[in-house]
């Protein structure tokens, strides 16, 4: 590896090969956690409260986490986020109790707190080296095709994996699940992605002094998480526009469970056995990030003609009632249609979403916009999976569909706030020409 500077162009290849390390083992999971965990023998309420120990812990440590790339580098904390991968990982794989797991959520949800944002800055910085306030965005566009690619092809062979059941059907081992094999892929992959970001990622070495410097900011900063999180509070409490929509967003975390963590419980009650739903959650989980792109290509068409605030309206209705279909119709095939659709929905309501909070945010606030409706996204799931989970465990995974879904469609009322001041927007240059006419 050299010792000098990368140039923008090697810089670029590593973020794409450390992105598609990163999120690879990512989709040859995502889709089968839930029927790892019941599998094992977790109530549906148990695997959601996993669900929502992942969720917690990443609400807690996502802005204690964030100064230390600055502090200490982004190589350090991105490494230290693929070991912690590599320990989440291998915490699922062995996990046979609730207990267990709590613990591999846990780690999981640190993992995602470290990993937020390192690999981009890292990259962004290493090009700024040489093309000094050089924009990157195409560069980074390309790193979120990336991603869903990544996951897209990961659950293919995830699929593929669990049909095959190579264990059972090659080495002749009857004890080990099919899903367990995709797991296990899953764990040898995140190993690869630490390897690989131990040899790719390159940065100067702080001087000691810097360092330390540097850390104790971060450990200062660290420490003003609750007054980062009062100031947001705070600012939801002076601005109802922004209120309304992080709880809109509150409402979408609801109707994620429903074709998050339920659809392939649904799909396994339909077919009967486990080891064909992870079969078929695969290449379906595939085809939903191809379709959650294209949802994101109709939101901008959308919010051209509707407004912006229509279409986040639009994306969340047509969503929530995408979920609650799932939880009626009687068939799989009718069942992956839905999904298929929801998921689509799901794309078009996250960019117009996104542009209502930076109307509503400026530069001295919009991390902490940004934070907040993720922190509170997060804290959202994290309260209402098990309770969505108990519903399924005690009437049925269909009734617990439904009831997300119809609450989820409640969160486009709270666009209304945004609509008006859309409006109001659109109005202002017309009234402030008539008065100066």
């Amino acid at each position: 590896m050299s010792h000098g500077h990368l140039t923008p162009r090697e810089a670029e290849r590593r973020l794409y090969l450390l992105t598609v390390t990163r999120w690879f083992p990512v989709g040859l999971v995502v889709g089968i956690f839930v029927l790892v965990q019941t599998g094992r023998g977790l109530s549906i309420a148990q695997a959601a409260t996993v669900g929502g120990i992942m969720g917690i812990a990443c609400f807690l440590l996502e802005l204690p986490t964030s100064g230390f790339a600055d502090a200490v580098g982004r190589r350090p904390v991105y490494l230290a986020a693929a070991v912690v991968n590599v320990i989440a990982a291998l915490a699922y794989a062995l996990a046979q109790d609730f207990w267990a797991f709590v613990v591999a959520g846990a780690l999981m949800g640190a993992f995602r707190a470290l990993d937020s944002g390192p690999l981009e800055a890292w990259f962004v910085d290493t090009v700024h080296v040489s093309e000094p306030g050089a924009d990157v965005d195409r560069q980074l566009s390309r790193e979120g095709t990336l991603v869903g690619g990544a996951i897209a092809l990961g659950a293919v062979l995830s699929g593929g994996l669990i049909w095959w059941d190579p264990v059972r059907t090659v080495a002749g081992f009857e004890g080990v699940s099919a899903l367990d094999a995709a797991v296990w892929v899953s764990v040898a992959l995140t190993v690869v992605h630490l390897v690989a970001a131990a040899v790719l990622m390159h940065e100067p070495r702080l001087p000691a002094a810097e360092g330390r410097t540097r850390l104790a900011h971060a450990l200062t900063e660290s420490r003003q998480t609750p007054a980062v999180i009062h100031s947001g509070l705070r600012l939801l409490g002076t601005n109802r526009v922004l209120l309304a929509l992080v709880v809109a967003e509150v409402f979408w975390s609801i109707g994620m469970i429903t074709f998050e963590s339920l659809m392939p419980l649904r799909l396994e009650e339909m077919l009967g056995s486990s080891q064909q739903a992870g079969a078929l959650v695969g290449p379906v989980s595939a085809a939903g990030w191809g379709l959650f792109a294209a949802g994101s290509w109709l939101a901008g068409v959308s919010s051209a003609r509707l407004g912006v605030a229509r279409a986040a309206m639009l994306g969340r209705t047509l969503n929530a009632i995408g979920a609650v279909v799932m939880g009626l119709v009687a068939g799989p095939v009718a069942l992956v249609v839905a999904y298929l659709f929801t998921y689509s929905m799901h794309g078009m309501n996250g960019p117009p979403h996104a542009a209502l909070l930076h109307r509503e945010a400026d530069a001295s606030n919009r991390s902490t916009v940004l934070s907040i409706d993720s922190m509170m996204a997060f804290l959202a799931f994290a309260v209402a999976a098990p309770l969505v989970g108990t519903l399924a465990d005690r009437a049925s995974i269909a009734a617990a569909m439904v009831t997300a879904g119809a609450i989820s469609v409640l969160g486009a009322v709270f666009y209304l706030p945004a609509r008006r001041a859309e409006r109001s927007r659109a109005l202002a240059p017309v009234e402030s020409g008539t008065l100066t006419g």
